[in-house]
């Protein structure tokens, strides 16, 4: 790892393993790639594919004419890919490379027909390019993320995709968010059941107002919900990266003065206080426990293959491209 770098990544599942701020490193992770192996069940910082969040009853109900059982991994549902999603492979990478005129970094992966039960080949892009700004003398830290993906050989003519990145951001000195001063661009969520997998409507998430700053608990509020950016879902194509960024979440800890901001071409975002989190102390690192970390999941509605009106979002189709943007930046002051 490079400490010269504001951020540093793996091959495994493509990681965020850094996002520095003056020294400090703001994402949850581990120092090996070991240690992911054998303790991430939080998904810390991972590519996650091929379908991010649940699909319910683990299971795609019509594509290519047919059903596709995928991996029980999440009560009666699948979530973030299955047993091995993505964010559990190994990525070809990292290679520097020149994207949109600047040194970005790429990652590649090959996911073939009938891994964790999805249909058709697909390969799998993501770049990181890093870059620092300056506004009003405050130096601020900035990644882009752009995801792509296309349906290779011919074993079916369609899939299913919706990729993000699961990193977890902890901006106080102490063990948890607890403090944190959060600000999100909208109300409206998807209400789901009691497994997580949306009922229909959307509705306004009780507390929190669009634009106005709320501030994280001990216990309170316990977020674990897809917020919703863009309410029509039949404006959200395949490849959203053609659509201008929105800044969708942005957050600030008073103790450390550190601000992030997400903007995100996608339609919608989990926001999730990391109820669930329960890693070991683990190479000097101390244990990690209920919410000592959240996280914001820019991403297509959850469970749109299996709603109709929701399903094209997730799609892709030969001769097609997935694509996602989300860019992260952060400073003190």
């Amino acid at each position: 790892m490079s400490s010269s770098k504001a951020f540093t990544f793996l091959p495994l599942g493509a990681i965020i393993q850094e996002f520095n701020i003056k020294g400090r490193n703001i994402v949850q992770g581990f120092p090996t790639a070991e240690l992911y192996k054998q303790y991430n069940f939080p998904f810390f910082g991972e590519t996650i594919g091929r379908i991010a969040n649940r699909v319910s009853g683990a299971k795609i109900n019509d594509l290519n004419g047919t059903s596709y059982q995928l991996a029980v991994n999440n009560g009666p549902n699948s979530l973030h890919g299955g047993d091995l999603g993505w964010g559990k492979r190994e990525w070809e990478g990292p290679v520097t490379v020149e994207k949109d005129g600047k040194e970005a970094v790429l990652f590649k992966y090959k996911s073939v027909d009938g891994e964790e039960g999805y249909p058709g080949t697909v390969e799998a892009k993501v770049w990181y390019t890093q870059e620092k700004e300056t506004e009003g003398g405050v130096e601020k830290e900035v990644l882009h993320i752009e995801f792509e993906a296309e349906l290779v050989g011919d074993d079916v003519s369609e899939t299913a995709i919706n990729v993000t990145n699961h990193s977890y951001f902890i901006l106080s000195d102490g063990p948890s968010i607890a403090g944190t001063e959060v600000t999100l661009i909208t109300n409206k969520y998807q209400v789901v059941d009691s497994g997580g997998i949306p009922t229909g409507p959307i509705e306004e998430y009780p507390g929190v107002t669009p634009n106005q700053a709320f501030t994280l608990g001990e216990a309170e509020p316990d977020i674990d919900d897809c917020f919703v950016v863009n309410t029509d879902p039949s404006s959200v194509p395949v490849d959203t990266r053609s659509l201008p960024l929105q800044k969708v979440a942005s957050f600030y800890h008073p103790d450390t003065k550190i601000h992030l901001e997400i903007s995100t071409t996608e339609p919608a975002f989990q926001y999730y206080t990391g109820k669930y989190i329960d890693v070991p102390a683990v190479e000097g690192l101390p244990a990690r426990g209920a919410r000592s970390g959240f996280c914001v999941e820019p991403s297509r509605y959850v469970n749109a293959i299996n709603v109709p009106e929701h399903k094209a979002m997730m799609v892709l189709k030969k001769g097609e491209k997935y694509g996602a943007k989300i860019v992260y930046r952060g400073w003190e002051a």
